[in-house]
Protein backbone atom coordinates (compact mmCIF):
# COMPACT_ATOMS: atom_id res chain seq x y z
CA UNK A 1 0.00 0.00 0.00
CA UNK A 2 3.35 2.36 -0.03
CA UNK A 3 1.88 3.70 -3.31
CA UNK A 4 -1.65 4.41 -2.50
CA UNK A 5 -1.70 7.94 -2.07
CA UNK A 6 -5.01 9.48 -0.26
CA UNK A 7 -6.41 13.29 -0.29
CA UNK A 8 -8.04 13.53 3.06
CA UNK A 9 -9.99 16.86 3.44
CA UNK A 10 -10.75 17.50 7.24
CA UNK A 11 -11.33 20.61 8.60
CA UNK A 12 -11.02 19.35 12.14
CA UNK A 13 -7.46 19.96 13.67
CA UNK A 14 -7.44 16.79 16.06
CA UNK A 15 -9.74 14.69 14.10
CA UNK A 16 -7.68 15.12 10.75
CA UNK A 17 -4.53 13.96 12.84
CA UNK A 18 -6.13 11.45 13.82
CA UNK A 19 -7.34 10.28 10.93
CA UNK A 20 -3.93 11.09 8.80
CA UNK A 21 -1.56 9.43 11.00
CA UNK A 22 -4.08 6.27 11.62
CA UNK A 23 -4.13 6.05 7.88
CA UNK A 24 -0.13 6.13 7.32
CA UNK A 25 0.28 4.09 10.42
CA UNK A 26 -1.77 1.49 8.11
CA UNK A 27 0.62 2.08 4.90
CA UNK A 28 -1.50 4.55 3.54
CA UNK A 29 0.24 8.04 2.23
CA UNK A 30 -1.76 10.42 2.97
CA UNK A 31 -2.33 14.50 1.88
CA UNK A 32 -4.31 16.68 4.99
CA UNK A 33 -6.18 19.89 3.19
CA UNK A 34 -8.54 21.90 5.79
CA UNK A 35 -10.60 23.86 3.28
CA UNK A 36 -11.98 23.21 0.09
CA UNK A 37 -10.68 25.38 -1.85
CA UNK A 38 -7.00 24.27 -0.81
CA UNK A 39 -8.53 20.94 -1.76
CA UNK A 40 -9.86 21.40 -5.02
CA UNK A 41 -6.30 22.84 -5.95
CA UNK A 42 -4.53 19.83 -4.63
CA UNK A 43 -6.98 17.37 -5.94
CA UNK A 44 -6.77 19.14 -9.69
CA UNK A 45 -2.78 19.13 -9.16
CA UNK A 46 -2.09 15.31 -8.40
CA UNK A 47 -3.11 12.36 -8.70
CA UNK A 48 -4.65 10.83 -5.88
CA UNK A 49 -6.12 6.92 -5.61
CA UNK A 50 -8.92 8.27 -2.98
CA UNK A 51 -10.78 11.09 -1.93
CA UNK A 52 -11.92 11.54 1.53
CA UNK A 53 -13.92 14.43 2.09
CA UNK A 54 -15.90 16.13 5.25
CA UNK A 55 -19.02 18.04 3.93
CA UNK A 56 -18.75 20.92 6.07
CA UNK A 57 -15.10 22.87 5.10
CA UNK A 58 -14.27 26.33 4.63
CA UNK A 59 -14.53 28.12 1.34
CA UNK A 60 -16.02 25.52 -0.91
CA UNK A 61 -18.04 22.88 1.29
CA UNK A 62 -17.56 19.14 0.24
CA UNK A 63 -20.93 18.54 -1.83
CA UNK A 64 -19.29 21.91 -4.28
CA UNK A 65 -15.97 20.15 -4.32
CA UNK A 66 -16.92 16.83 -5.66
CA UNK A 67 -19.19 18.42 -7.79
CA UNK A 68 -16.92 20.52 -9.30
CA UNK A 69 -14.55 17.99 -9.45
CA UNK A 70 -17.21 15.13 -10.94
CA UNK A 71 -17.83 18.38 -13.52
CA UNK A 72 -14.08 18.37 -14.43
CA UNK A 73 -13.68 14.65 -15.40
CA UNK A 74 -12.41 13.42 -12.22
CA UNK A 75 -13.23 9.51 -11.31
CA UNK A 76 -10.90 8.85 -8.71
CA UNK A 77 -13.17 6.93 -6.00
CA UNK A 78 -14.28 9.72 -3.25
CA UNK A 79 -15.78 9.02 0.19
CA UNK A 80 -17.64 11.18 2.17
CA UNK A 81 -16.66 11.39 5.93
CA UNK A 82 -19.31 13.46 7.81
CA UNK A 83 -21.55 13.88 10.68
CA UNK A 84 -24.12 14.78 8.41
CA UNK A 85 -25.69 11.42 8.90
CA UNK A 86 -29.50 12.12 7.48
CA UNK A 87 -31.26 9.83 4.59
CA UNK A 88 -31.39 13.56 2.67
CA UNK A 89 -27.88 13.94 3.92
CA UNK A 90 -26.72 10.47 2.68
CA UNK A 91 -28.31 11.21 -0.68
CA UNK A 92 -26.96 14.42 -1.67
CA UNK A 93 -23.57 13.27 -0.85
CA UNK A 94 -24.53 10.13 -3.79
CA UNK A 95 -25.73 12.47 -6.22
CA UNK A 96 -23.22 14.72 -6.19
CA UNK A 97 -20.54 12.06 -7.06
CA UNK A 98 -19.61 10.49 -3.85
CA UNK A 99 -18.51 6.54 -4.46
CA UNK A 100 -19.44 5.90 -0.30
CA UNK A 101 -20.31 8.05 2.82
CA UNK A 102 -19.29 7.43 6.33
CA UNK A 103 -21.22 9.23 9.34
CA UNK A 104 -19.06 10.46 12.11
CA UNK A 105 -18.60 9.14 14.38
CA UNK A 106 -17.05 6.10 13.23
CA UNK A 107 -14.97 2.58 13.73
CA UNK A 108 -11.68 3.52 12.14
CA UNK A 109 -11.72 0.01 10.92
CA UNK A 110 -14.97 0.52 9.04
CA UNK A 111 -13.04 3.13 7.39
CA UNK A 112 -10.36 0.80 7.11
CA UNK A 113 -12.40 -1.59 5.30
CA UNK A 114 -14.42 0.97 3.19
CA UNK A 115 -11.39 2.32 1.45
CA UNK A 116 -9.90 -1.27 0.63
CA UNK A 117 -13.35 -1.72 -0.89
CA UNK A 118 -13.49 1.51 -2.51
CA UNK A 119 -9.43 0.82 -3.90
CA UNK A 120 -10.67 -2.54 -5.33
CA UNK A 121 -12.95 -1.21 -8.02
CA UNK A 122 -11.50 -0.87 -11.31
CA UNK A 123 -9.64 2.03 -11.03
CA UNK A 124 -11.13 5.27 -13.06
CA UNK A 125 -8.21 8.13 -13.02
CA UNK A 126 -8.12 11.73 -13.62
CA UNK A 127 -4.93 11.81 -14.80
CA UNK A 128 -2.99 11.91 -18.28
CA UNK A 129 -2.00 8.14 -19.45
CA UNK A 130 1.33 9.63 -20.47
CA UNK A 131 2.75 12.45 -19.07
CA UNK A 132 5.95 13.33 -21.21
CA UNK A 133 8.82 15.98 -20.69
CA UNK A 134 11.24 16.11 -23.82
CA UNK A 135 12.39 12.71 -24.56
CA UNK A 136 10.82 11.38 -20.80
CA UNK A 137 7.90 9.48 -20.99
CA UNK A 138 6.15 8.91 -17.40
CA UNK A 139 3.40 6.41 -16.96
CA UNK A 140 1.74 7.19 -13.80
CA UNK A 141 -1.23 4.45 -13.58
CA UNK A 142 2.15 1.91 -14.09
CA UNK A 143 4.54 3.88 -12.43
CA UNK A 144 6.89 3.57 -15.65
CA UNK A 145 9.49 5.80 -16.76
CA UNK A 146 11.33 5.73 -20.23
CA UNK A 147 13.84 8.05 -21.53
CA UNK A 148 14.28 7.78 -25.11
CA UNK A 149 12.39 4.60 -25.42
CA UNK A 150 14.36 2.97 -22.94
CA UNK A 151 12.71 2.01 -19.08
CA UNK A 152 14.85 3.56 -16.52
CA UNK A 153 14.48 2.33 -13.02
CA UNK A 154 13.31 4.97 -10.40
CA UNK A 155 12.15 4.00 -7.04
CA UNK A 156 8.92 5.14 -5.57
CA UNK A 157 9.99 8.44 -3.77
CA UNK A 158 11.84 9.42 -6.75
CA UNK A 159 9.22 8.29 -9.06
CA UNK A 160 6.95 10.60 -7.07
CA UNK A 161 8.78 13.52 -6.94
CA UNK A 162 9.73 13.49 -10.90
CA UNK A 163 5.79 13.23 -11.44
CA UNK A 164 5.01 15.96 -8.96
CA UNK A 165 7.22 17.73 -11.13
CA UNK A 166 6.29 16.72 -14.20
CA UNK A 167 2.53 17.75 -13.57
CA UNK A 168 4.01 21.45 -12.44
CA UNK A 169 6.57 21.76 -15.21
CA UNK A 170 7.75 25.12 -15.68
CA UNK A 171 6.14 26.28 -12.33
CA UNK A 172 8.76 26.28 -9.04
CA UNK A 173 7.85 23.74 -6.70
CA UNK A 174 9.71 24.85 -3.10
CA UNK A 175 10.80 22.49 -0.67
CA UNK A 176 7.81 23.02 1.65
CA UNK A 177 5.23 21.81 -1.28
CA UNK A 178 7.63 18.95 -1.98
CA UNK A 179 7.42 17.46 1.52
CA UNK A 180 4.36 17.55 2.47
CA UNK A 181 3.02 16.43 -1.46
CA UNK A 182 5.97 13.46 -0.85
CA UNK A 183 6.29 12.49 2.36
CA UNK A 184 2.86 13.90 4.35
CA UNK A 185 1.78 16.90 6.23
CA UNK A 186 1.88 14.97 9.20
CA UNK A 187 5.15 14.03 10.17
CA UNK A 188 7.85 15.75 7.32
CA UNK A 189 11.20 14.16 7.17
CA UNK A 190 14.39 16.19 7.95
CA UNK A 191 14.72 19.33 5.91
CA UNK A 192 17.54 18.03 3.28
CA UNK A 193 15.76 14.58 2.17
CA UNK A 194 14.14 16.73 -1.01
CA UNK A 195 17.35 17.88 -2.18
CA UNK A 196 18.85 14.34 -1.47
CA UNK A 197 16.04 12.89 -3.58
CA UNK A 198 16.22 16.04 -6.51
CA UNK A 199 19.75 14.97 -6.65
CA UNK A 200 20.04 10.85 -6.94
CA UNK A 201 16.86 11.76 -9.60
CA UNK A 202 18.35 14.07 -11.87
CA UNK A 203 21.93 11.68 -11.54
CA UNK A 204 19.77 8.73 -12.52
CA UNK A 205 17.74 10.90 -15.45
CA UNK A 206 21.28 12.09 -16.97
CA UNK A 207 22.49 8.67 -17.14
CA UNK A 208 20.30 7.43 -19.07
CA UNK A 209 19.77 10.22 -21.41
CA UNK A 210 17.58 12.12 -20.51
CA UNK A 211 17.33 16.09 -22.58
CA UNK A 212 15.69 17.83 -19.94
CA UNK A 213 16.81 19.57 -16.52
CA UNK A 214 15.52 19.52 -12.92
CA UNK A 215 16.82 23.24 -11.86
CA UNK A 216 17.35 23.78 -8.39
CA UNK A 217 16.17 27.38 -7.87
CA UNK A 218 18.41 28.60 -4.75
CA UNK A 219 16.55 28.68 -1.70
CA UNK A 220 13.18 27.84 -2.85
CA UNK A 221 13.06 24.69 -4.25
CA UNK A 222 13.37 22.97 -7.67
CA UNK A 223 11.66 23.39 -11.14
CA UNK A 224 11.59 21.05 -14.40
CA UNK A 225 11.69 21.79 -18.09
CA UNK A 226 12.56 20.26 -21.39
CA UNK A 227 15.48 21.56 -23.29
CA UNK A 228 13.66 22.96 -25.47
CA UNK A 229 12.28 25.32 -22.80
CA UNK A 230 8.72 24.74 -22.32
CA UNK A 231 6.53 24.90 -19.56
CA UNK A 232 4.46 22.41 -19.79
CA UNK A 233 4.65 18.43 -20.46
Amino acid sequence: MAGVHLLLVEDDAALGQVVARGLEANGYRVQWERDGDAAYDRACGGAYDLLILDVMLPGLDGLDLLRELRAAGARTPTLFLTARGSVEDRVNGLDAGADDYLVKPFAFEELLARIRALLRRPPETWRPEVLTVGNLRLHPGDHVVTVGGRGVDVPPREFDLLEYLVRNAGQTLTRDQILERIWGAVAPPRANVADATASRLRRRLAAAGWDGTIAAVPGVGYRIASARGGGRP
